[in-house]
C-alpha cells in the first residue's frame, strides 16, 4: 500500500560534535520495526552565515548510522537545511533524520481493508504535553 507517515526530526548538539553515542537506541527502533531511517543530514555552524553540511553517507563520524539507514533518498531539501541551520548557534550542530513510521503500516492497511480512512494525525512535541500537564495540575490545585 506504500509508504508510511514521513516524520523529520532535528536533535541539536551544542558541542558541535556527534559522538555516536544515540545509535545503539537509534538502531534498537529501527531493528524492533518502529521507524525505518530514510534519509539524514549533519549541519555544524561554523559561523553566523556559514555551515557544514554531510550526508550521513559523507560523514565518517555517521558511518555507523548509515548502516541503520533503510534508504539514503535525499528527501531533505536545500530550503529545509538552510532553515535548521539558521536556528543554530555558532559553533553548534545538529543531526536531521528523516524517518517512516513503520509501526503504523499494519494499523493503516487494517483499517484501508475494513473500509476506513484516516481523516487528520496531529504531532504534539512531548514538551508541550508536559507543560500543559503542569498547567492543568497548577489549576486543580486552585
Amino acid at each position: 500500500m506504500g509508504a508510511g507517515p514521513v516524520e523529520i526530526v532535528t536533535i541539536g548538539f551544542e558541542n558541535g560534535t556527534f559522538d555516536g553515542s544515540i545509535l545503539d537506541e537509534l538502531s534498537r527502533v529501527v531493528a524492533n520495526g518502529t521507524i525505518t531511517l530514510i534519509d539524514g543530514v549533519f549541519v555544524h555552524k561554523t559561523g553566523e552565515h556559514s555551515f557544514d553540511i554531510a550526508e550521513l553517507s559523507e560523514d565518517p563520524a555517521a558511518h555507523a548510522l548509515v548502516g541503520v539507514a533503510a534508504r539514503v533518498d535525499g528527501l531533505l531539501s536545500e530550503d529545509d537545511v538552510d532553515t535548521v541551520a539558521a536556528d543554530l548557534a555558532v559553533g553548534s550542530a545538529a543531526a536531521v533524520l528523516v524517518f517512516e513510521h513503520s509501526w503504523i503500516i499494519p494499523v493503516r492497511d487494517a483499517i484501508a481493508n475494513a473500509g476506513g480512512v484516516l481523516i487528520d494525525s496531529v504531532r504534539v512535541p512531548g514538551p508541550a504535553v508536559d507543560e500543559l500537564v503542569a498547567e492543568l495540575a497548577e489549576l486543580e490545585e486552585v
